[in-house]
């Protein structure tokens, strides 16, 4: 809404997609998926090349709406955001410790790292010009990995926030690379690290109340679909909460997060 794009971005696969939708953006997101290709079937979602392909759908669909040079012009000037990483961390490596016996923390970074760094070339050459690559985030301190990793005080799990910051740095330095390689191409790193870590550190500050439990159920490990009408206990105020479930943040949350990031990115896309 701040960026003055639709209310509600339509997933790619929605089978109620309108064509009138394809020229104004869709999402090809799947949650749970990660730039790890193991991470997407570890939890049976999209993987990022499978949604590459339905981009690739995507841009002929369009063309045959639109024509190719306003097909050209829509793929050149949309903006594209890129967020991944989380689960990776937080599941892959650590919880269900698929790649530990494999990779080290920084071995495994650069496998993400990689993986993110073939993903974007692949979608600047389908013609994506502005892209947007958020940072992983703390995630060590979501509610689900303070309840599975923080000990019995529920402190953040430093290790996964090492991690997550490891991780950062390196792709901050790929994308200013992919700047002075890929011509015209805008790949803004966008820290979400910091400012979500802010959050969780000073909720009071930020007009919150409750920064190491979700709204959803017990708010330690409930989430996505076992966030329901039918759970118990539910709060009755999530604007009090910085997360929803145990995994992710409120629309307050959100809107506390991305409101002041708007003035220092937005302009790298011009």
């Amino acid at each position: 809404q701040e960026l003055g794009i639709k209310d509600r971005l339509p997933a790619y696969l929605d089978p109620d997609l309108k064509p009138q939708d394809l020229p104004t953006g869709v999402s090809f997101a799947s949650g749970g998926s990660g730039y790890d290709p193991m991470t997407p079937e570890l939890a049976s979602v999209i993987s990022m090349a499978h949604q590459l392909n339905l981009f690739k759908e995507y841009i002929a669909k369009l063309k045959q709406l639109v024509g190719e040079e306003k097909k050209k012009f829509i793929i050149a000037n949309s903006l594209y955001l890129v967020v991944a990483g989380s689960d990776d961390i937080a599941n892959t490596y650590f919880v269900l410790r698929a790649r530990k016996m494999q990779y080290d923390v920084p071995a495994y970074t650069d496998l993400m790292l990689n993986s993110a760094t073939e993903f974007l070339k692949e979608l600047y050459g389908l013609g994506a010009r502005r892209i947007a690559v958020f940072s992983a985030p703390p995630i060590g301190c979501v509610p689900s990995q303070r309840t599975l990793a923080g000990g019995t005080e529920r402190h953040c799990a430093n290790e996964y926030n090492v991690a997550a910051r490891l991780f950062n740095k390196k792709l901050s330095a790929a994308l200013n690379t992919l700047r002075t390689s890929m011509p015209g191409g805008k790949f803004v790193y966008v820290d979400i690290y910091k400012p979500l870590l802010d959050l969780i550190d000073n909720p009071q500050k930020h007009g919150f109340k409750f920064a190491d439990v979700g709204c959803c159920g017990t708010g330690n490990i409930e989430v996505a679909v076992l966030c329901n009408k039918w759970v118990p206990s539910t709060c009755t105020d999530a604007s009090k909460y910085i997360f929803w479930d145990s995994y992710h943040p409120t629309e307050k949350a959100y809107r506390a997060l991305i409101i002041p990031l708007l003035p220092k990115y937005v302009n790298k896309f011009l």
